[in-house]
């Protein structure tokens, strides 16, 4: 099973042993890792003739071939191009992907495609369907992200009905449905039906009573339990990755990481299960979040039918950002603000055409939900409302006081559920998700039941506090004393004095806010799928109901106000609770997630009114700032920094004055850098390098007295290919010399057969100086998504950084910013300064290794003792920092 492979190998490494071995990853990635190809993006015209002319050498007794052990004079651009090696130029799980050569990969796959259409209406037609295979993919993305999209709904509100009674005349229809065709309905009681039966009048055949009261609360405990327990246990034994929200995950996985099986097939299956019984159960927490996670499960998974996209991880990213748009689309009905979303939260490279499609895959999975109507309200959402009347200027006081609420409940929760979330990774409660859930969805039913705020579905909530007041109303919210004359018009209706079951409707909200303030941040985190947009809105919209019937009992009993003279009249409607409710929502929300653009135009299209946008933006920017003045990370941020991602945001500012050489790796204390030299290796020594290392790469030089830089070598790269030059070319053997070079060495005649990997060089790594800002460097990483960048002096190679270090050199420069400056002659970090008490410069010492020759190998190899943390019981969404985590 996945689970136990995961917890089998406490997400570390394991050897490069065999080719068999390396690619033999999840089944959702078999057909990346079978079509990988070699590229070498490097060399030039002119490298080709002089390479033909190498390929018969002086001293040298071999042909040269292009690998795959058949004579050739010549070598095309390509070394391996004509019969590629399987497995080359893929990755391997938990690592970063080469954002550059995925790009060189495409250009070439478009340039050759290009050059070919013009032969036949066969090739022709190919550049075609590569053309619009873009297009084809997000529209199955959208039709999939819709379809299961309206399904999830529909099973949820069935379940969740499910808890408080059952349909006799139809067991498939909810409360709703089941009474729609019934002509025995009241106005005041259009709920009740005698098709629909609660649990009680089933069981001991009455309605009414304290037998009845008790008999539905025990059902709805249970029901609750059952739901929890089954949705939790598939997601134990099938899909650990279906728990959570998964946007930080997406997050991560869209700025170049692998987590393989984190969107195959098995995820997406049990995620669309388990989320429709985690909804169910009554735990606090929403689909919407998990919705974006399914989406980009079916982006993932169509990607795969198109080679434009399986053999290529860039480009598969440019899919999973249009998925992400379909998901928010689906789950707000805001095709545009799942755009915005996509762009602004979870993408780490947008290009134009990238926005192009993710528009177009969030209208067609719109218009597929639209189709379905799930809601039975012809709207994409369940809380769809329209307001008719306008906001005055003064309210921007309680909108902005709404929005410093949502920036202090955003802050606090960050900070509660990330203790919370640390503690259970630190603990023995953490190694019983199964326990935990079912202990937190007891607590949860057996609260929630006695108040009638906490017991419905959260999104009936926000639709119930969304809605205003009207002459269709029953609710207990819109109970006020003069009821309205049904001959006037709903824009004329008046401030009218709370009547008593107002006021009690507000105590019933202010205990259902303590309750969803605690009870959300035990929820978040747990085994299950677990969204947090719509809690955070229930949070804020239960806020702003009471803040808004607050206002509007002040304007009528103190009209004659200065702030209200002027715009209230008597007998006039100038407050709006339902608006209130609906800016306290994107309040708290903004305040959680740190969402600014696309949360207003998310919020706009769920009400439909442009004019409520000012009030929305106000609330909005004073939560962020609110809640920047306490953190600049947003929950999904934090959750990635807390979970170990290698994630680099690009919201952060680098305001520090550190050089590259303070941050590169080997430091004085470390070991040696280990190096490969570029023509006199053995095959021997190249697999003890790699076997006694646990490197991801190797700096390649030209010898040991020049220590100048030639290229970069990945592990992985060179594993597969010594794998398959030994069964496919004759004469390979241990004692095979190993160069990188264009010419092969100079041999003597007895000498085995050498084996040639310059294919797999990258000969133009990205280098920095020993003196470039560490600003510049993060900018670099930032900007171009780098694995590793090399750093020399004057062209000699004195060390490395990877995004590991960067993300290392951050957090320590964020928990020194909060202790001391160290005394003594230091430099930022502890370290010496550059220059000594005289004011002259320190000497240079380069901690490189070199790896020679095979004599005395086991007391001059480059191999450091990995540094890799040991294995642990980690939770199975935590990835520790093994992208990188050495070279």
């Amino acid at each position: 099973m996945e689970s136990e492979q995961l917890y089998s190998r406490g997400y570390c490494r394991t050897g490069y042993s065999s080719y068999n071995s390396i690619t033999s990853a999840s089944s959702d990635e078999e057909l990346l890792d079978s079509a990988g190809a070699t590229m070498d993006f490097h060399t030039t015209e002119d490298d080709n003739l002089l390479d033909g002319d190498a390929a018969s050498s002086p001293g040298s007794n071999y042909v040269m071939s292009n690998g795959g052990g058949v004579a050739s004079s010549t070598t095309h651009l390509l070394d391996f191009l004509e019969e590629p090696i399987p497995g080359v130029g893929t990755y391997d799980d938990f690592h970063t992907i080469d954002w550059v050569r995925e790009k060189c990969k495409d250009r070439e796959r478009h340039r050759k495609i290009n050059s070919k259409k013009k032969e036949s209406s066969w090739e022709f037609s190919k550049s075609v369907y590569d053309a619009w295979s873009g297009w084809l993919v997000v529209t199955l993305t959208g039709l999939a992200s819709g379809a299961l999209a309206g399904l999830i709904d529909i099973a949820a509100d069935w379940l969740n009905d499910l808890k408080e009674g059952v349909c006799l005349s139809a067991m498939w229809f909810n409360h709703e449905q089941c009474c729609w065709t019934s002509n025995e309905t009241t106005f005041a009681e259009r709920d009740k039906c005698p098709q629909w039966k609660s649990w009680a009048e089933l069981i001991l055949g009455q309605a009414e009573g304290p037998g009845s009261y008790i008999m539905n609360y025990f059902m709805y405990i249970y029901w609750a339990l059952s739901f929890a327990f089954l949705a939790v246990l598939l997601v134990k034994v099938f899909a650990p990755y279906a728990c959570g929200s998964g946007i930080p995950e997406i997050k991560t996985i869209l700025s170049g990481f692998i987590i393989r099986g984190y969107l195959g097939k098995w995820t997406l299956l049990i995620k669309t299960i388990t989320l429709v019984l985690a909804v169910a159960s009554g735990l606090s927490l929403g689909k919407e979040g998990p919705l974006v996670h399914v989406a980009c499960c079916c982006g993932n998974i169509f990607s795969y039918l198109f080679p434009k996209y399986s053999k290529n991880e860039a480009k598969k990213r440019e899919v999973l950002s249009a998925a992400s748009a379909a998901g928010v689309s689906v789950a707000f009905g805001a095709p545009i603000g799942g755009v915005l979303f996509s762009l602004e939260e979870v993408s780490y490279y947008f290009p134009l055409k990238t926005l192009w499609r993710s528009f177009f895959a969030a209208l067609v999975a719109a218009f597929v939900l639209r189709s379905i109507n799930p809601f039975g309200n012809s709207r994409l959402v369940l809380f769809y409302v329209e307001y008719h009347t306008p906001w005055y200027l003064f309210e921007l006081l309680p909108f902005i006081l709404l929005g410093v609420f949502g920036g202090l409940w955003g802050a606090f929760f960050i900070r509660a559920n990330i203790a919370w979330c640390r503690r259970r990774k630190s603990t023995r409660f953490g190694k019983y998700p199964v326990l935990e859930v079912i202990l937190v969805t007891a607590i949860t039913a057996v609260v929630a039941f006695p108040n009638p705020y906490t017991r419905q579905n959260t999104s009936m909530l926000i639709k119930e506090l969304f809605t205003d007041c009207g002459p269709l109303e029953s609710s207990q919210l819109c109970q006020y004393r003069s009821q309205m004359n049904g001959s006037k018009a709903f824009n004329e209706t008046p401030n009218r004095p709370a009547a008593p079951g107002v006021y009690a409707a507000m105590w019933q909200l202010c205990l259902a806010l303590i309750f969803k303030v605690v009870i959300t941040i035990f929820t978040f985190g747990l085994k299950v799928p677990s969204g947090l947009f719509i809690p955070s809105m229930a949070i804020g919209a239960i806020a702003g109901r009471i803040v808004g019937i607050a206002m509007e009992q002040l304007a009528y009993y103190h009209h004659d106000w200065f702030i209200f003279k002027e715009w209230c009249e008597v007998g006039a409607d100038c407050i709006t609770p339902g608006l209130y409710a609906m800016v306290g929502a994107a309040a708290c929300l903004g305040g959680v997630t740190r969402m600014t653009v696309s949360l207003v135009v998310i919020v706009f299209e769920l009400t439909g009114g442009l004019e409520y946008i000012v009030p929305l933006m106000a609330a909005v920017m004073t939560s962020k700032w609110v809640g920047d003045a306490f953190g600049r990370a947003g929950i999904y941020e934090s959750h990635i920094r807390l979970n170990g991602y290698p994630f680099l945001d690009a919201k952060e500012e680098f305001t520090h004055t550190t050089l590259a050489r303070e941050v590169m790796r080997p430091r004085r204390s470390d070991p040696p850098l280990a190096v490969l030299t570029q023509d006199d290796l053995s095959v021997e020594e190249l697999q003890a390098v790699i076997s006694e290392t646990s490197y991801n790469g190797f700096p390649v030089i030209v010898s040991k007295e020049s220590q100048r830089l030639v290229g970069f070598a990945l592990r992985r790269d060179i594993t597969i290919a010594i794998e398959n030059a030994r069964r496919k070319q004759e004469g390979i053997v241990l004692a095979s010399r190993v160069y990188f070079t264009q010419h092969a060495p100079t041999l003597p005649a007895d000498s085995p057969r050498p084996l040639k990997l310059r294919s797999i060089l990258d000969m133009s790594p990205f280098t920095v100086t020993d003196h470039t800002p560490m600003e510049i460097v993060v900018d670099i990483f930032r900007k171009l998504g780098l694995r590793q960048c090399l750093v020399t002096h004057n062209g000699i190679l004195l060390g490395i950084i990877t995004k590991k270090n960067i993300l290392e050199h951050l957090e320590e420069l964020e928990q020194r910013a909060e202790l001391p400056a160290p005394a003594g002659d230091h430099h930022k970090k502890g370290h010496p300064t550059p220059h000594g008490a005289d004011g002259q410069p320190r000497p240079r010492h380069h901690h490189v290794q070199l790896v020679r020759s095979f004599t005395g190998r086991r007391s001059r190899l480059a191999s450091p003792s990995p540094r890799q943390p040991p294995a642990t019981a980690a939770s199975d969404e935590e990835v520790r920092l093994l992208d990188d985590s050495e070279y």
